[in-house]
């Protein structure tokens, strides 16, 4: 099973992009994040067209999150992160794909800091916690995939000060993903890559891209028994440099049956 995550920054804007790299990728399963669509928006029939079958929780011009099983129908097992049934933005959604559990988030991005922004990330990352701790205690295969808008080390960001203030890198941010490892779930990029310098994210401003400035944002972490099953993991770099763009890239994993 391959296993993707893809900010796609506009999911309508970004569909040539999206379809010319289902078909060349063919991920089993896709975790899209800022769809930027509302639900009548999403582009389910182009989808099936391609082979995938869908969930999704969309939301007009901001926020929005997806995900695509090939092949098949993701079964829907939550349409928003629990625990603040006032918290009406589209980050969460979770279906059941081949016999995984399959989480896909867009955490908040926090800006500015310190401020209600950064206080909601901290919020909504507190409440993800202790929804992860339930999935992992459960013991079923569970993937939990996005783009969680934290950075997790010093490593995962190229050599700059014009992010020490960005709520990305703050130590609150930093320590509630640590917070997710010491659950037990594991970071399968790193895992696989334990020594590379690995982003998934170039802004559009200040010629990133060319400069190779980047940022890891998006994460895949895996159970226990998942984990067990990864053998491959890596980023989709190409992606980043097309016309017309999202400035992240697909991040993926591939698992043995």
């Amino acid at each position: 099973m391959k296993i993707a995550t893809y900010n796609i920054n506009g999911i309508n804007r970004r569909l040539p992009n999206l379809m010319a790299w289902l078909a060349d990728a063919a991920p089993d399963v896709v975790c899209l994040q800022e769809l930027k669509a509302s639900d009548r928006q999403f582009p389910a029939t182009g989808l099936a067209d391609a082979g995938y079958g869908a969930v999704w929780r969309g939301e007009s011009s901001w926020n929005g999150v997806a995900i695509l099983a090939r092949g098949s129908e993701p079964v829907l097992t939550q349409g928003e992160l629990p625990g603040n049934p006032d918290d009406r933005q589209a980050r969460y959604i979770e279906a059941a794909v081949n016999g995984v559990l399959i989480a896909c988030l867009y955490a908040p991005n926090g800006n500015p800091q310190p401020g209600p922004k950064f206080a909601y990330k901290l919020e909504w990352m507190q409440r993800f916690l202790s929804h992860a701790q339930g999935l992992w205690d459960t013991g079923l295969p569970v993937a939990l995939v996005g783009d969680y808008n934290i950075v997790p080390e010093p490593r995962d960001i190229y050599e700059t000060k014009s992010y020490r203030d960005n709520a990305l890198v703050q130590p609150e941010s930093r320590a509630l993903f640590a917070a997710l490892l010491a659950q037990g779930w594991t970071d399968a990029i790193r895992k696989t890559h334990p020594d590379e310098t690995i982003y998934t994210f170039w802004d559009y401003m200040r010629n990133r891209w060319p400069r190779d400035a980047g940022l890891r944002l998006d994460h895949l972490l895996l159970s226990k028994s998942l984990a067990r099953k990864l053998t491959a993991a890596g980023v989709d770099r190409d992606m980043r440099g097309e016309d017309g763009a999202s400035d992240h890239a697909p991040a993926w994993i591939e698992l043995r049956d």
